[in-house]
């Protein structure tokens, strides 16, 4: 596939400081789209991808046990710890860049709480619907290679698990974007799918426009995507949907 040039005039940016919030005293949340009692119907999500949350959690705060199904929700660990507990007999505590993926699927109860007695939770809390309703429930998790990657761009979640990534319901993969300069991450996009760049800290700068910590963009054209780091680095985490 040849690629193409991409413009400013192609990207839709979502600001951060356009996104909802609450604030529930243990729980402080941005919500890229619409969300419990959050609602805009412009933003409803991209594409097979419905929320990202930038929860914050309270020490000793936390999710009590609720259901879901069909959806794949995983969560990316930014700060401090967070406890998972579920109706499939997991019990899990996980740590700064860990991530857990779980399958609601046919249904499924947990919880998610904030072990710490001193110190605030963040994650990232997101949701992408899957290719069937009525899957099996499942838990999986990613986490760091044990050995130091030298590579700004790593795929954490995929459709077939390649590569040592979680494996996700549905024609989506998920690539974790980490560095501490400034670099240039290229990413060839294919026909009839879209991007979605969502920036955790640092900058980044896309087809010309430049995106801060909460900050977020997306395109649908085919081609060549390169995506600049800021001096000081970046953290983000792209998304390549059907």
């Amino acid at each position: 596939m040849n690629a193409t040039p991409i413009t400013p005039s192609t990207l839709r940016i979502r600001r951060a400081n356009e996104r909802g919030h609450a604030n529930h005293g243990w729980l402080e949340s941005r919500h890229t789209f619409s969300f419990a009692d959050y609602y805009d119907p412009a933003h409803m999500g991209f594409r097979t991808l419905r929320v990202i949350n930038d929860d914050r959690v309270a020490p000793r705060g936390g999710f009590p046990t609720h259901p879901h199904r069909d959806m794949e929700i995983f969560s990316y660990v930014l700060s401090g710890r967070l406890a998972h507990q579920d109706s499939m007999g997991n019990r899990r505590e996980l740590k700064p860049g860990e991530i857990q993926l779980m399958r609601a699927g046919s249904g499924v109860n947990h919880s998610e709480f904030n072990p710490s007695t001193s110190e605030e939770a963040r994650f990232l809390q997101i949701w992408i619907t899957p290719a069937e309703r009525g899957l099996t429930p499942a838990y999986t998790e990613w986490t760091p290679p044990a050995a130091a990657s030298t590579s700004p761009k790593m795929l954490v979640i995929s459709a077939d698990g390649r590569d040592a990534s979680a494996h996700i319901a549905q024609d989506a993969s998920v690539y974790l974007i980490r560095c501490d300069s400034a670099a240039t991450i290229p990413h060839t996009l294919a026909a009839g799918r879209g991007i979605w760049l969502h920036v955790i800290r640092g900058t980044a700068t896309l087809a010309g426009a430049i995106l801060q910590a909460g900050d977020a963009a997306s395109l649908e054209e085919p081609g060549l995507v390169e995506i600049q780091a800021g001096p000081d680095g970046l953290e983000a985490i792209l998304f390549d949907l059907l």
